[in-house]
């Protein structure tokens, strides 16, 4: 049986932190490791304990969700971050999918529904409503001197659907060395350090479209 998903629940509301912990710790697959009220105990939280999943808040008091997701990048972290919120603005989540957040979901999403997206993001999944994909193509155009063969963008429509290597060898017939030669060429070429962030990068440039 594998490893139970490390969850970090990061909110200023001690209410909902408790909430949360008790659902997520009723899946059988899933464990909150620990807890953090603002972004700064939120980046240490996270060196101290290695969660594989940050469930963040954005709007906190002090350094808040971006700042957060901007501190865990300085830090190299690789844990996916969930943002979990209360604004219904896809212009609100703006600023933390581009600082790196893999998806968000609202405040008032079902509990089996939450425990399915930190689930997602924790397997490579990029969760972002039509609308923010739309609105960071729109506002990010691919940086010049980015070329990908025709390949490269199929694996990487394949990886930005969260697909494994060897279900992209499968996918496209290749070997899953090939698919592993390739996938490095994209990482080089964007300037990224894994799939999650090709993925997003896909996404906010509109490589796909």
């Amino acid at each position: 049986m594998a490893e139970p998903i490390k969850v970090l629940v990061v909110d200023d509301h001690p209410v909902v932190r408790q909430g949360l912990r008790t659902f997520l710790d009723l899946q059988d697959d899933i464990t909150v490791v620990g807890e953090a009220a603002d972004g700064q105990s939120c980046v240490d939280a996270v060196g101290e304990l290695a969660p594989d999943v940050v469930l963040l808040d954005l709007k906190m008091p002090g350094s808040g969700g971006v700042e957060a997701l901007h501190g865990l990048r300085a830090a190299g972290s690789s844990a996916k971050v969930l943002v979990i919120t209360s604004f219904t603005d896809p212009v609100a989540v703006l600023p933390a999918v581009r600082a790196g957040a893999a998806g968000y979901v609202y405040k008032d999403v079902d509990p089996p529904a939450l425990a399915a997206a930190i689930r997602a993001v924790h397997a490579g999944h990029v969760l972002l409503h039509p609308d923010v994909a739309r609105l960071l193509a729109a506002g990010e155009a691919q940086p010049s001197g980015v070329h990908l063969t025709g390949r490269e963008r199929e694996v990487l429509g394949e990886l930005a659907r969260g697909r494994s290597n060897r279900e992209i060898a499968k996918s496209l017939v290749l070997s899953e060395k090939t698919v592993k030669t390739h996938v490095s060429a994209i990482l080089s070429k964007l300037g990224v350090q894994d799939r999650t962030q090709a993925a997003l990068h896909a996404v906010r440039t509109g490589l796909l479209d």
